[in-house]
């Protein structure tokens, strides 16, 4: 009785121990399926651009946009109120704009300030919104506004430009003496394109906030896979930090980041965000996921980016285009090898034909502005960067929707899956 007693007990023991090896080799294999199909989703989903698969990125983008209008029509319905609020609004603004009398004077001037300012917010929301790559407007439209007043500044000895045509055009006042002509600084300039220069800085701050509120709405919805990418990638930088792995310089600057802004608050948002940061997206995330006030992250944000690095900015296209900075630029060109020489030809056609524009000198503009060969790479320049912008966008548009897609098919398996167990 007492060996059959333990030859049970022994036999119970080894079928624990096969049934225990056999889930962990179960678990491991799951786990490697997991990450194989994991490897499989993120090939597909970087293989979804246009020079690869046009048709089919193409299809995938279209079905984004009718996915992304169909869920903010949905929502906009269910807030009958706002709704309802929209609609007084735009109904008693076309009425104003439609009614005659006295105010259309005020109107007026609200068509001709309301474009510009729309203007310069919209281009600041296109550089920082992450619609894909991201537009560079202060390096396309921004910085040559400032550059260009600067020039103007210096040749007419004048900031007094007419308006009309000035913003959109700049020329010289007419000349009625020394009435009017100063010797122009640095801050006389700085005054005359501030305007413009903040509201583009509040354009950054205001496409800041997109993830900021999708941050924060995972995490009081408590769903962890709405959360941001770049919050679970952070995530994953800690777990690999902890594990003493090594991190290149991007990465580290990344949790360097989320530390700033986690452990100095409003004093931390606002040094991210006066500097030149391309890894500001974080602190936005950062902040929404431990439920920073809106208006102390929006403040700092604002104060940094329309404020602090706007002046920063300013400050550095103004001194570059520098009247005798530029002579100097254009005379130091001789010296380099080979190519010198005929680079000097295209740039002193350029300022020539700058400041005969401000003079309205339309026989020597004529003859200048043909062949201007620096004029017509930087229009070229601007066209290829909206293009790739554009491109980019069709891009990110297919793959989340290809990404949304998988997510759905793959929750939707695992619940038949356990439905089964169940059964």
């Amino acid at each position: 009785m007492k060996k059959s007693s333990t030859s049970n007990s022994n036999i119970n023991k080894t079928s624990t121990r096969n049934g225990s090896s056999n889930g962990s080799n179960n678990n491991k294999s799951a786990v490697l399926s997991m990450k194989s199909e994991n490897k499989k989703l993120a090939k597909e989903i970087k293989s979804l651009v246009l020079w690869k698969s046009p048709l089919k990125t193409l299809k995938y983008a279209s079905l984004e946009v009718f996915f992304l209008i169909k869920t903010n029509v949905d929502r906009l319905l269910h807030q009958r109120a706002l709704l309802l609020a929209i609609i007084c609004l735009l109904s008693t603004v076309l009425v104003l704009i439609y009614t005659p009398g006295q105010h259309q004077h005020v109107i007026d001037v609200f068509k001709s300030k309301g474009f510009f300012m729309c203007y310069w917010l919209g281009l600041g929301i296109l550089s920082s919104v992450g619609l894909g790559t991201g537009l560079h407007t202060f390096i396309l439209y921004l910085g040559p506004h400032i550059a260009s007043v600067t020039l103007a500044a210096y040749e007419c000895s004048s900031l007094n430009f007419p308006e009309p045509p000035y913003p959109n055009e700049i020329l010289c006042p007419e000349d009625n003496g020394n009435a009017g002509h100063i010797v122009p600084s640095l801050w006389s300039i700085m005054a005359k394109v501030r305007f413009e220069a903040f509201l583009w800085g509040a354009g950054t701050a205001l496409g800041e906030l997109p993830p900021y509120f999708m941050a924060k709405a995972a995490r009081l919805s408590g769903n962890t896979t709405e959360e941001p990418e770049n919050l679970q990638e952070l995530e994953k930088l800690q777990k690999r930090k902890q594990k003493g792995e090594k991190l290149n310089l991007f990465d580290k600057g990344k949790l360097m980041m989320e530390d700033i802004v986690e452990r100095v608050g409003f004093f931390g948002i606002l040094l991210c965000a006066s500097i030149p940061n391309p890894l500001f997206d974080l602190a936005g995330i950062t902040c929404g996921h431990f439920l920073v006030p809106f208006w102390k992250f929006f403040g700092a944000t604002l104060i940094g980016k329309a404020v602090i690095k706007m002046h920063i900015q300013k400050i550095f296209v103004i001194i570059s285009f520098n009247e005798n900075l530029v002579d100097k630029f254009i005379q130091l060109l001789a010296f380099i090898p080979f190519i010198g020489v005929r680079l000097q030809t295209p740039f002193k056609a350029f300022f020539e034909g700058q400041k005969q524009r401000l003079h309205r000198n339309t026989q020597n503009l004529s003859s200048a502005s043909k062949g201007n060969l620096l004029a017509s790479v930087f229009e070229y320049f601007v066209f290829a960067m909206i293009c790739y912008f554009v491109i980019s966008i069709i891009n990110t548009f297919a793959q989340s929707c290809c990404k949304r897609m998988r997510k759905q098919h793959g929750s939707a398996s695992s619940d038949v899956g356990s439905a089964k167990k169940l059964s």
